[in-house]
């Protein structure tokens, strides 16, 4: 008997995973009826899976963390029990900013991009506008991270907007924001079109970040169909992780039910290659993964030392004055991203214990 289970997803290169599971079949191989649903935007996600209209979503690492908590939206108990990808975000400034930025001589060394930046952002008025995808997501805290690296407050110094990640590049076109940061493939096709450069990448930033994960009610979670479904997008990944399998994968992706992006700019996005200020061409093996070093289902020592840190995500909100919330909370985010028991075989399988909370969002203190 084959059972329905409804996923949204925003259209990005790291929805990988859930196309492939439906596409390639891994779904149906598990009996499942996999029905994938394309939102316009994160906050549109966020709301369609707290009223249960999905029964679970290609989401922001930080996003079941801010539902649990009740920070900015009302209070859902979720959980994130798999890693769908992790990398993939860019910082690309429009062509305009990039020409005030000549001062660089390279483009593909952060520090001295945000130095840069600051000194062109000092004559700016009115202030340079960055969009952000949400404000809970890593893009906002890389942005962050990165402008504050050269010098830059990023609530006073600068302008933050939230803008859905289809829309990133209509706005830079517009002249509504100056840069921004975002998801593949829409940094890549910005400088396609001419429109911007690319100028720092999450993964020089911060390597291996867990940047989207598989969000559920917890409601949900315990559903036998569940574990059917983790057990199908773990082949799905190392699916979509093979490089051999990644022309078939862009052509799904590129189809208009998903990102209706051409299949160059996504194989290109797929296979690490993307092109910088001054015509450099980057080829960054892990700037975007989805099952390789064991990305899906952490081993034991990995989930000891996040587990030790479970209040980063609450101090970041509150950095970046998203809302606090007290210490009294940790419990709570031991529900979300709880040990987990993941084999540790080489194929990097779930293991039994994989729905009692999840491993899957690596806690980055460093960025706090």
């Amino acid at each position: 008997m084959t059972e329905r289970i409804v996923a949204a997803f925003v259209p990005l290169v790291d929805c990988a995973v859930l196309v492939a599971a439906r596409e390639q079949g891994f779904a149906a191989e598990f009996g499942l009826d996999l029905a994938l649903v394309k939102e316009p935007s994160w906050a549109s996600l966020r709301d369609h899976l707290s009223l249960g209209y999905v029964d679970c979503a290609h989401a922001l690492a930080p996003l079941p963390v801010a539902l649990t908590l009740g920070v900015g939206h009302v209070h859902v108990d979720c959980i994130a029990p798999f890693v769908l990808g992790r990398g993939g975000n860019a910082v690309t400034v429009s062509t305009r900013l990039f020409e005030e930025m000549q001062g660089a001589t390279t483009f593909t060394d952060p520090l001295e991009t945000s130095r840069v930046l600051e000194a062109v952002a000092r004559r700016r008025v009115p202030p340079l506008t960055f969009g952000v995808v949400f404000p809970f997501s890593n893009h906002n805290y890389d942005l962050r991270y990165w402008l504050a690296t050269g010098g830059l407050h990023p609530d006073r110094d600068v302008r933050l907007v939230a803008i859905p990640p289809p829309l990133m590049v209509d706005s830079l076109r517009a002249g509504l924001v100056d840069g921004f940061c975002v998801g593949s493939p829409w940094n890549s096709l910005a400088v396609a079109q001419g429109l911007g450069s690319i100028v720092v990448t999450q993964s020089q930033l911060f390597p291996r970040a867990a940047e989207k994960v598989l969000a559920l009610r917890t409601a949900f979670a315990d559903q036998p169909r569940v574990r059917r479904l983790l057990q199908a997008l773990d082949a799905a990944a190392a699916w979509v992780d093979d490089p051999l399998n990644h022309a078939a994968l862009a052509s799904y992706l590129a189809r208009p039910a998903y990102l209706d992006v051409s299949e160059e700019i996504i194989a290109a996005v797929l296979g690490g290659r993307l092109r910088f200020g001054l015509g450099a061409e980057v080829h960054d093996p892990d700037y975007l993964y989805f099952h390789r070093h064991a990305a899906n289902a952490p081993r034991e020592a990995d989930s000891k030392a996040w587990a030790s840190s479970a209040l980063a995500p609450v101090t970041k909100f509150a950095k970046v004055g998203a809302g606090a919330r007290s210490k009294s909370r940790s419990s709570c985010l031991m529900g979300i991203h709880g040990t987990c028991a993941a084999s540790e075989n080489s194929a990097g399988r779930l293991g039994p214990g994989a729905l009692h909370g999840s491993t899957a969002i690596k806690r980055k203190t460093s960025r706090v």
